[in-house]
């Protein structure tokens, strides 16, 4: 298996510190909003590559924090009066909604910055007893020009990193710090009504990146497997991570870095965001599309690849979920058949190609588009077989039980995708369908058509196969 590693610019073979055991940590969400495409759209890429982690046999030791305090919280706390953590549970709660629609498995942990402040003081202490970090006036920040490797991961030049950081710093804070590229690790408190904790350096609150130094290394260790994250963390959020951690315990932070690319809207392809105003948050979108449908379409790009968001790509991805789901309502109608079965070698053989081909594109830095142009290929086959006299029932079950397994991994629920007449209590319908029967069999084609539509009007399509009369709730 290989990862495109981005401190490297290659893609690397995959050696985790424990074999057969991943640490992963994913930076979550600053919780004063509902969270919009863009930002599920790294829930869901790094969601799909621990399910086929997963699949592929490794535990995996899933972490993902919420920033749940920070310079937007505490605004947006004010603007609607009530307090940071009001805020911060409403959000949560909201996420968590949200990503259980899109079927998002549950993280290993979601550890909060703010369950984290003693362990963050710690840290930040450490880092002014190793020499990276000092405390001025209140504020804590970080040795920039200390820390050797510093810019390793984006690429920065530390000449240009100082000409830009004068421009942003202002007069007051430039007197604070010793270096205009130094970053706050402890950030004192502004107001009297605040929210801030007590420190060695007075009351105030942590920094942006210190909360993720401290809690991957608290719950994954000092050195993980992968840590990941949007494209737009990578300066100088994860470069400012690497710095910390390394400096405060003198060993390779990260083994792994993973970016997803951007969600874009538009036909400048511009990039989702908050502060650009051009975003669709999930809970919005929700109401109007099938989260299996916005999973899929999310789920089926590969993870460093721009998605972009556009009517027609859904509708898209909403055709290729419905093939899928034919053939699975097709697999299951066939197999609850009573008829027999015989062995057929060319789909035994597409099914194993199928899986070392899905395999293969997999473990090539997770390129879902392949695994997927894999088994949909495999379907014109499985079909045949479903419609053939003598179907191979054993084949059949096995495409069904893959079937399900590669669709899981892009976040897929079969049982809810799967839409097979097993409502025994339905007697309008059966008794339509009965009445339809009647008719074809008297070839009355007027009565058996004018029967169709009546049952197409309540939302069942009917199909006729050589194993009878089946439906199918649209």
């Amino acid at each position: 298996m290989k990862i495109y590693n981005t401190l490297t610019n290659t893609k690397e073979e995959f050696k985790p510190i424990t074999p057969g055991q991943v640490t992963m940590y994913v930076c979550g969400p600053t919780v004063y909003n509902y969270i919009h495409i863009g930002n599920a759209r790294s829930v869901i890429a790094f969601d799909t590559i621990r399910r086929y982690l997963e699949f592929r046999g490794f535990k995996v030791n899933f972490v993902s924090n919420f920033t749940d305090v920070d310079d937007k919280m505490i605004a947006e706390a004010k603007a609607e009066n009530v307090t940071v953590p009001e805020l911060a549970q409403r959000y949560i709660k909201a996420y968590r909604e949200d990503i259980a629609a899109l079927n998002v498995e549950p993280a290993t942990l979601n550890p909060r910055a703010t369950h984290e402040i003693t362990a963050i003081i710690a840290f930040v202490k450490k880092l002014i007893a190793n020499g990276y970090a000092y405390e001025s006036d209140g504020d804590v920040y970080f040795h920039t020009r200390k820390f050797k490797h510093y810019g390793a991961l984006s690429s920065q030049n530390i000449a240009e990193l100082e000409e830009g950081a004068s421009e942003h710093v202002n007069e007051e804070e430039q007197k604070r710090k010793e270096d205009p590229i130094d970053f706050a690790l402890w950030k004192k408190q502004k107001e009297p009504d605040e929210i801030a904790w007590g420190s060695p350096w007075g009351k105030g609150r942590p920094g942006w990146h210190i909360e993720c130094s401290v809690m991957a290394t608290k719950y994954l260790g000092e050195t993980i497997d992968i840590h990941g994250g949007g494209q737009d963390l990578e300066f100088p959020h994860h470069e400012n991570e690497i710095a910390q951690s390394e400096a405060a315990n003198g060993k390779t932070f990260v083994h792994y870095w993973m970016h997803n690319g951007f969600v874009t809207v538009g036909a400048d392809a511009e990039k989702m965001s908050k502060s650009l105003h051009n975003f669709v948050t999930v809970h919005d979108l929700l109401k109007e599309v099938d989260p299996q449908v916005l999973r899929f379409f999310m789920a089926s790009v590969q993870y460093r690849r721009q998605i972009n968001y556009a009517t027609d790509n859904l509708k898209q991805a909403q055709i290729i979920l419905q093939r899928f789901k034919n053939t699975l309502n097709n697999l299951e109608y066939r197999l609850k058949d009573g008829s027999t079965s015989k062995k057929s070698e060319i789909l035994v053989n597409k099914i194993q190609d199928t899986q070392h081909k899905f395999i293969s594109a997999m473990d090539d830095d997770f390129n879902v588009q392949n695994a997927l142009t894999a088994i949909y290929d495999l379907l014109p086959e499985i079909n045949a077989n479903i419609n053939a006299e003598n179907a191979d029932k054993d084949a059949l079950n096995h495409s069904a039980e893959l079937l399900t397994k590669w669709l899981t991994i892009f976040g897929i629920d079969v049982q809810k995708l799967i839409n097979v007449n097993n409502k025994s209590d339905d007697t309008k319908v059966q008794e339509l369908i009965k009445k339809r029967e009647e008719a074809r069999k008297n070839k009355d084609w007027a009565q058996s058509d004018a029967l169709r539509d009546e049952l197409k009007q309540m939302g069942i399509t009917v199909e006729d196969t050589p194993q009878g009369t089946r439906w199918l709730r649209e």
